[in-house]
Protein backbone atom coordinates (compact mmCIF):
# COMPACT_ATOMS: atom_id res chain seq x y z
CA UNK A 1 0.00 0.00 0.00
CA UNK A 2 1.15 3.67 -0.51
CA UNK A 3 1.32 6.72 1.38
CA UNK A 4 -0.25 9.56 -0.45
CA UNK A 5 1.20 13.09 0.42
CA UNK A 6 -0.82 15.15 2.13
CA UNK A 7 -3.08 17.99 0.40
CA UNK A 8 -1.03 20.87 0.16
CA UNK A 9 -3.33 22.73 2.61
CA UNK A 10 -3.20 20.29 5.11
CA UNK A 11 0.76 20.48 5.12
CA UNK A 12 0.25 24.42 5.45
CA UNK A 13 -1.96 24.00 8.59
CA UNK A 14 0.46 21.25 9.74
CA UNK A 15 3.49 23.75 9.28
CA UNK A 16 1.00 26.52 11.71
CA UNK A 17 0.14 23.84 14.11
CA UNK A 18 4.03 23.54 14.75
CA UNK A 19 4.61 26.86 14.73
CA UNK A 20 1.92 27.89 17.20
CA UNK A 21 2.89 25.34 19.68
CA UNK A 22 6.52 26.31 19.37
CA UNK A 23 5.77 29.52 20.32
CA UNK A 24 3.46 28.54 23.27
CA UNK A 25 5.96 26.04 24.75
CA UNK A 26 9.19 28.74 24.67
CA UNK A 27 6.84 31.13 26.04
CA UNK A 28 6.09 28.60 29.18
CA UNK A 29 9.54 27.36 29.55
CA UNK A 30 10.42 31.38 30.45
CA UNK A 31 11.02 31.08 34.18
CA UNK A 32 10.92 27.83 34.75
CA UNK A 33 13.66 26.76 36.99
CA UNK A 34 14.06 23.25 36.17
CA UNK A 35 16.28 22.75 32.86
CA UNK A 36 14.08 20.58 30.19
CA UNK A 37 16.02 17.89 30.15
CA UNK A 38 15.72 17.39 34.28
CA UNK A 39 11.67 18.10 34.16
CA UNK A 40 11.56 15.53 31.54
CA UNK A 41 12.99 12.81 33.71
CA UNK A 42 11.63 14.22 36.64
CA UNK A 43 8.22 13.38 34.39
CA UNK A 44 8.75 9.88 33.72
CA UNK A 45 9.88 9.66 37.48
CA UNK A 46 6.75 11.35 39.04
CA UNK A 47 3.77 10.14 36.39
CA UNK A 48 4.24 6.62 37.11
CA UNK A 49 6.17 6.93 40.40
CA UNK A 50 8.51 4.93 38.88
CA UNK A 51 12.05 4.29 39.54
CA UNK A 52 14.63 3.35 36.65
CA UNK A 53 18.12 3.36 36.06
CA UNK A 54 19.82 5.39 34.09
CA UNK A 55 19.97 3.42 31.66
CA UNK A 56 16.15 3.21 31.33
CA UNK A 57 15.88 6.91 31.11
CA UNK A 58 18.15 6.97 28.47
CA UNK A 59 16.45 4.70 26.33
CA UNK A 60 12.88 6.55 27.63
CA UNK A 61 14.72 9.70 26.48
CA UNK A 62 16.34 8.91 23.57
CA UNK A 63 19.80 10.40 24.63
CA UNK A 64 22.71 8.39 25.29
CA UNK A 65 23.39 6.86 28.37
CA UNK A 66 26.65 9.47 29.53
CA UNK A 67 24.07 12.42 29.14
CA UNK A 68 21.63 10.72 30.88
CA UNK A 69 24.35 9.98 33.88
CA UNK A 70 25.37 13.52 33.67
CA UNK A 71 21.55 14.72 34.17
CA UNK A 72 21.41 11.78 36.81
CA UNK A 73 24.72 13.24 38.37
CA UNK A 74 23.67 17.19 38.21
CA UNK A 75 19.80 15.92 39.76
CA UNK A 76 21.22 13.99 42.48
CA UNK A 77 23.78 17.24 43.92
CA UNK A 78 20.42 19.36 43.59
CA UNK A 79 18.75 16.90 45.55
CA UNK A 80 15.78 16.01 43.13
CA UNK A 81 16.71 12.28 42.34
CA UNK A 82 18.47 9.81 44.92
CA UNK A 83 20.43 6.78 43.65
CA UNK A 84 19.53 3.70 45.16
CA UNK A 85 22.06 0.23 44.43
CA UNK A 86 20.00 -2.10 41.86
CA UNK A 87 18.76 -5.26 43.89
CA UNK A 88 20.45 -7.45 41.56
CA UNK A 89 22.56 -6.49 39.58
CA UNK A 90 25.94 -3.77 41.62
CA UNK A 91 26.66 -2.19 38.24
CA UNK A 92 23.27 -0.67 38.51
CA UNK A 93 21.84 2.55 40.45
CA UNK A 94 17.99 2.91 40.78
CA UNK A 95 16.67 6.75 40.31
CA UNK A 96 13.83 7.49 42.40
CA UNK A 97 11.89 11.23 42.41
CA UNK A 98 12.71 12.94 45.83
CA UNK A 99 10.22 14.96 47.80
CA UNK A 100 12.09 18.28 46.64
CA UNK A 101 11.96 16.86 43.05
CA UNK A 102 8.42 15.96 43.18
CA UNK A 103 7.63 19.58 44.76
CA UNK A 104 9.72 21.25 42.08
CA UNK A 105 8.36 19.52 38.70
CA UNK A 106 4.60 19.88 39.98
CA UNK A 107 5.55 23.85 41.24
CA UNK A 108 6.42 24.01 37.30
CA UNK A 109 3.53 22.58 36.62
CA UNK A 110 1.83 24.44 38.22
CA UNK A 111 3.16 27.71 36.73
CA UNK A 112 2.54 27.11 33.79
CA UNK A 113 -0.91 26.05 33.67
CA UNK A 114 -1.62 29.02 35.56
CA UNK A 115 0.33 31.19 33.09
CA UNK A 116 -2.22 29.10 30.31
CA UNK A 117 -5.10 29.81 31.86
CA UNK A 118 -4.69 34.07 32.78
CA UNK A 119 -3.89 33.84 28.87
CA UNK A 120 -7.38 32.18 28.32
CA UNK A 121 -8.93 34.40 30.38
CA UNK A 122 -7.37 37.87 29.29
CA UNK A 123 -7.21 37.15 25.49
CA UNK A 124 -10.09 34.54 24.35
CA UNK A 125 -13.54 35.46 24.24
CA UNK A 126 -15.97 32.63 25.69
CA UNK A 127 -16.86 31.67 22.32
CA UNK A 128 -13.02 31.24 21.75
CA UNK A 129 -12.34 29.41 25.08
CA UNK A 130 -15.15 26.59 24.06
CA UNK A 131 -13.51 26.51 20.56
CA UNK A 132 -10.01 25.87 22.53
CA UNK A 133 -11.70 23.47 24.51
CA UNK A 134 -12.44 21.95 21.14
CA UNK A 135 -9.38 21.81 20.02
CA UNK A 136 -7.63 20.22 22.79
CA UNK A 137 -9.63 17.25 22.34
CA UNK A 138 -8.70 16.89 18.68
CA UNK A 139 -4.90 17.68 19.89
CA UNK A 140 -5.40 14.47 22.24
CA UNK A 141 -6.55 12.55 19.29
CA UNK A 142 -3.60 13.41 16.85
CA UNK A 143 -0.85 12.31 19.75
Amino acid sequence: MTSRAPHPDTLELAADLRTALGSLVRSLRTGDELPQNQAAVLGLLVRDERTCTIADLAELQRVRHQSMARTVALMTEAGLVTQQPHPTDGRKQLITATEAGRTALLDQRARREHHIAAAIESRLSPAEQERLRAAVALLDRLS
